[in-house]
């Protein structure tokens, strides 16, 4: 019924954002695959080598973005900007990630896009790789808190009361059901959390890379087709209501353990990395599925992006040695401050609203998925919530050209791994760093950067694979995007509105680490 009405106001009304206040507010279905590179999608990439027919039929039957970015080269951060639409860096957050028995990052009390929604009349659902912390209960009482010290497995883990009900997570954050894994399948630990408590106590030990607290049924390599059940199930179940639902749907894949199922194994003739990327191409599938076969195609948007670019994990050199460019005609991947690590796919369909076959070089971050939900409902959101979001809703309707409806994004604040910045203006790029501030040559801490200049300066349209560094030719330049970045932080805010505090201070320019080389020497 509600798809039925949603067809008559677009046969009736003009496609514009006028339109959606008298029409039915959209189910939306926002996908996030982990490690995909830009590359690893076949419509953005017309020499790869890893088939994606199911990401394809979203970019064939709605809109790519070419300019889509995270708001960091790493996963943690990334999830925070998305549900927030405030960039991570203002937390104290300030680089890496987070790990499995993390307090929580995204403070009570804020705004995030499913409770934005939720207050709109929509059913919720987070089904995936949380990765955000959450406050796992201790049986001495307390919470659990690893400091975001992953490496060695968290001790205290096997004091969890995994009876016991977690809170400040997802369904204290606008999520009326979540589904999935605490952090990244590589970290403890290893069991399945539904709305707040393990289907299962973890009880004995495993290790997908990392050992740690796992449930006896936990199996890395069923986490994707499981939660790729759930998330069809929760799509047929709110199918035959009338009122909307909204779903994020963070995957664990193509992250490590690389691990595709045996139906999926040596599928690409690649590797295991080319496999299980045409496994999250197929859950991809299996969601459009559900949408075709509930009928509900006309008036549900879907997204499909990645939270960064791809890791070296996958394999580059063999990729790379079967033609395949994990990045495309991009420099790097993930981790870094180059466009490989947070250039990524992003394409939307939206068959009621959204030209199919349309394609937009307008600069978009997943940030901006906040503001473009809100305007979307016809939402006023609040001066001290999604401060640096911006509606991309004009572009996916059309309107970008139309100076009346140009309120769009100019400029976008990137971070690697390491905390080190960049920032875009139109075509230009500032790196506030020598190397890729993140894992691939030059990579800071390995090779001696004394003599590199202390700031990189691209041109990505005459430069998009970022080797000519233009910053002695631009001094202006340089100095004026220092300025806006100075002033985007300093202001707690990139959007309009009164001046906002951070959650810490903010190191703009990190000092360079000093290379083991010259460590030893000294």
């Amino acid at each position: 019924m509600r798809n039925l009405r949603a067809v008559v106001c677009v046969l009736t009304c003009a496609v514009t954002t006028s339109c959606l206040a008298a029409s039915l507010n959209p189910n939306i279905i926002f996908i996030m695959a982990d490690d995909q590179g830009f590359g690893d999608v076949s419509a953005l990439n017309p020499e790869s080598k890893i088939p994606t027919p199911n990401i394809d039929r979203i970019a064939k039957e709605g809109m790519i973005f070419s300019d889509g970015h995270s708001s960091s080269s790493v996963c943690t951060p990334t999830r925070y900007s998305v549900l927030t639409g405030r960039y991570h860096w203002r937390t104290h957050l300030q680089k890496g990630v987070l790990g499995g028995f993390s307090k929580p990052l995204i403070s009570s009390g804020r705004l995030t896009v499913a409770s934005l929604l939720k207050q709109h009349g929509y059913a919720t659902a987070c089904v995936g790789k949380w990765h955000l912390g959450w406050d796992w209960p201790l049986k001495t009482g307390g919470t659990a808190n690893d400091d975001g010290d992953f490496s060695g497995g968290f001790k205290a883990g096997w004091d969890v009361d995994y009876a016991g009900k977690i809170q400040n997570g997802p369904c204290d954050l606008g999520f009326d059901y979540f589904f999935g894994i605490s952090a990244s399948l590589d970290m403890p630990p290893y069991v399945y959390v539904r709305n707040r408590t393990p289907t299962e106590p973890a009880t004995v030990e495993k290790a997908f890379h990392r050992k740690g607290p796992a449930a006896a049924g936990f199996e890395a390599v069923d986490v994707l087709p499981t939660i790729t059940k759930e998330t069809v199930q929760f799509i047929n179940d709110k199918a035959k209501s009338d009122n909307p639902f909204f779903v994020y749907f963070p995957l664990n894949a193509p992250h490590t353990p690389i691990v595709p199922t045996d139906e999926w194994e040596g599928k690409s003739g690649i590797n295991k990395y080319g496999d299980f990327t045409m496994q999250v191409d197929w859950t991809v599938g299996q969601v459009l599925k559900a949408i075709d076969d509930n009928g509900i195609a006309e008036n549900t948007l879907v997204i499909f992006t990645t939270d960064n670019g791809c890791s070296p994990a996958a394999k580059i050199p063999e990729l790379e040695a079967a033609g395949h460019d994990q990045n495309y005609i991009y420099r790097g991947h993930k981790a870094d401050i180059f466009e490989g690590g947070h250039r990524v796919p992003f394409v939307a369909r939206w068959p009621s609203r959204v030209k199919a076959g349309s394609r937009t070089d307008q600069l978009v971050g997943q940030i901006d998925l906040l503001a473009t939900a809100a305007q979307i409902v016809g939402a006023t959101v609040a001066e001290d919530g999604g401060e640096d979001s911006v509606s991309f809703l004009p572009v996916l309707l059309g309107e970008g050209s139309n100076p009346a409806r140009r309120i769009l994004r100019t400029s976008i604040v990137s971070q690697s791994i390491g905390g080190q910045f960049a920032i875009r203006d139109g075509d230009w790029k500032l790196c506030l760093c020598p190397g890729s501030g993140g894992w691939s040559d030059p990579r800071p801490g390995r090779l001696d950067m004394s003599k590199m200049p202390s700031i990189q300066l691209f041109n990505l349209t005459d430069d998009p694979g970022e080797t000519n560094n233009l910053q002695a030719d631009h001094p202006d330049r340089v100095t004026k995007m220092k300025d806006m970045l100075s002033k985007i932080i300093s202001n707690g805010r990139s959007t309009p509105g009164p001046r906002l505090q951070n959650d810490a201070e903010i190191v703009m320019i990190k000092p360079v680490p000093k290379s083991r080389a010259r460590q030893k020497k000294k």
